[in-house]
């Protein structure tokens, strides 16, 4: 079983920038393919980036490409989530989460979750 804890959401004005850090435990960190996923209230949970398990290879959501920038560090058990020129559209809460295998999209198998944290882009 691993653990995740979100940090270092916050308050931004819109063009802002804020990085997201994510910090495992309770399980092999490098194991596991990261990744970011947000939600808004009433909508559906959407893909925001994702990270291979080496972290050699990266996924982004087309609404976030070019803008934000998944990473991670396997000695210090944490993913990343820089987030650059952000827009009211990205508010939302950002959630954490980790899988076995490969590289998928769908939040349905993702088997570990955080706890979220908010967002909010003021324009």
């Amino acid at each position: 079983q691993v653990q995740l804890v979100e940090s270092g959401g916050g308050l931004v004005q819109a063009g802002g920038s804020l990085r997201l850090s994510c910090t495992a435990s309770g399980g092999t960190f490098s194991t596991y393919v990261m990744a970011w996923f947000r939600q808004v209230p009433g909508k559906e949970r959407e893909f925001v980036a994702a990270i291979s398990r080496s972290g050699g290879n990266t996924y982004y959501g087309d609404s976030v490409k070019g803008r934000f920038t998944i990473s991670r560090d396997n000695a210090k058990n944490t993913a990343y989530l820089q987030m650059n020129s952000l827009k009211p559209e990205d508010t939302a809460v950002y959630l954490c989460a980790a899988r076995r295998g490969l590289y998928v999209s769908t939040s349905l198998d993702y088997n570990y979750w955080g706890q979220g944290t908010q967002i909010t882009v003021s324009s």
